[in-house]
């Protein structure tokens, strides 16, 4: 077997993610995780549709997990091998181009991390439970996918967990069913999510349901009981945020939006898709962490949404997200946009100018001056067209690309109809030079702050 595409890189920052030969739309995953001994058992039902005729294909696998069985269209694999992080199999008949693929993954093993540049992400245990936090290469820790930002797909997410565990997962919860000690969790997440945005949270939560007005997006908290007060403070202005980002974004992509707050400390916090992740740190009752609580949500947004085809991209997440945080700011009564842009170019310029924001490289694509310099490009564009034409753009943007990927060149293209002077100068400087920019005056506004 020597087809030499199977083997082409689909993106230069993660070479060995993502594959070639057909486009998943529909993992079916069933799920059964022992706690205390971080044994899974999984089942994993990838529907797709072949792009073109070839002897092989491949799924991402962690070969921490051992596979069991290989199923092709409802037949045995012909062959099958699992090396190095890639589950490749061979169908008992060839499948022609735009053909149906559905592939039957039976296995188990004790999920781990994936180590990387960016240190330990996907599968991690907890003090009691265990989360998921899969960017950018995770989800092969616990599942086989096809594991890059462009392929998208609808996701059923079956999950049996010790009973006093509370299992969530993407979406809306269908089912739960109890039997002895053990509970099953099903979620259904109809619309299109990236790999990496899959996610389990398993603890001793308990799940509340949040005051938001009426006709609202419908909240959530899952989180310990005797965090409860700390949240009620620090997330409470949550309600507002929805309000404002989705005043100034556009519709909210989803059915709802979860927060869930871990018993264990977390560096960061993580996003996946309808869910934000805190770990217990972040949840201290001084309110301290309020630009994070904003920053989570507006990936709702940018990121899972509107999910970047490549990670050089980054900047089009996380500069949108540190963006909103100002933001949030803004209309919560902090420091103004402006004023936190100023304060961060200036931080900015007393930093080495030796990186590209539009194409970071793939040790830096998580840089924070990735995040606030995108930041900062967003508002130099605010400033040349005005508050109305910028968040009209932003809408625009939100809309035309819901639930799809995207790419820095859209964007660019889309800015160029809200402008009547060219912006390529000020896409250049920003995102394609190492070199800091100046900012234009706060007077160039053609409007006064949101």
């Amino acid at each position: 077997m020597t087809d030499k595409s199977l083997d082409a890189p689909i993106d230069d920052y993660l070479p060995q993610n993502g594959n070639r030969g057909y486009r998943v739309s529909r993992y079916d995953l069933t799920l059964v995780y022992k706690v205390a001994a971080n044994r899974l058992a999984g089942q994993a039902e990838i529907t797709g549709t072949t792009t073109g005729v070839r002897e092989r294909f491949a799924l991402d696998l962690s070969p921490t997990l051992a596979v069991a069985k290989v199923l092709v269209n409802g037949a045995k694999a012909a062959k099958y091998s699992h090396q190095h992080g890639k589950l490749i199999f061979q169908p008992r008949q060839r499948i022609p181009a735009g053909g149906a693929l559905v592939v039957n993954v039976h296995y188990t093993g004790s999920p781990k991390p994936v180590r990387g540049p960016w240190g330990e992400v996907g599968w991690e245990e907890l003090t009691e439970g265990a989360l998921v936090a899969s960017q950018p290469n995770g989800a092969a820790s616990w599942f086989p996918c096809d594991d890059h930002p462009s392929s998208k797909a609808s996701y059923r997410i079956s999950i049996t967990t010790d009973s006093p565990y509370y299992a969530v997962a993407n979406g809306t919860l269908v089912r739960k069913q109890t039997k002895a000690s053990q509970t099953t969790w099903v979620y259904e997440q109809p619309e299109p999510m990236a790999s990496y945005l899959a996610t389990i949270q398993i603890g001793h939560y308990r799940k509340e349901t949040l005051q938001v007005p009426r006709r609202a997006v419908p909240m959530q908290a899952v989180l310990p009981p005797h965090l409860h007060a700390n949240f009620e403070h620090d997330f409470g202005r949550q309600s507002q945020m929805m309000r404002v980002f989705t005043e100034k974004f556009g519709p909210y992509p989803f059915a709802g939006y979860t927060v869930v707050v871990t018993d264990d400390d977390l560096e960061i916090p993580i996003e996946a898709q309808g869910i934000s992740v805190f770990g217990a740190n972040h949840c201290d009752g001084r309110r301290g962490y309020e630009r994070l609580v904003a920053h989570e949500l507006a990936h709702q947004w940018f990121g899972n949404s509107l999910t970047i085809r490549q990670w050089r991209d980054i900047w089009l997440h996380e500069g949108f997200a540190c963006y909103a945080e100002w933001i949030w700011s803004e209309a919560g009564g902090g420091p103004t946009a402006d004023q936190l842009a100023r304060a961060a170019r200036h931080t900015l310029s007393r930093l080495p100018q030796d990186i590209v924001i539009g194409n970071p490289g793939p040790t830096r694509m998580f840089d924070d001056r990735v995040y606030k310099r995108g930041a900062l490009t967003l508002h130099a564009l605010r400033l040349e067209l005005g508050d109305e034409a910028f968040f009209d753009l932003l809408r625009t943007w939100t809309e035309r690309y819901r639930h799809s990927s995207v790419s820095t060149d859209e964007f660019i293209i889309l800015a160029a109809h809200f402008s009547r002077e060219p912006l390529r100068p000020l896409f250049e400087s920003w995102l394609r030079n190492p070199a800091l920019p100046q900012l234009p005056p706060q007077h160039d506004l053609a409007d006064s702050p949101a």
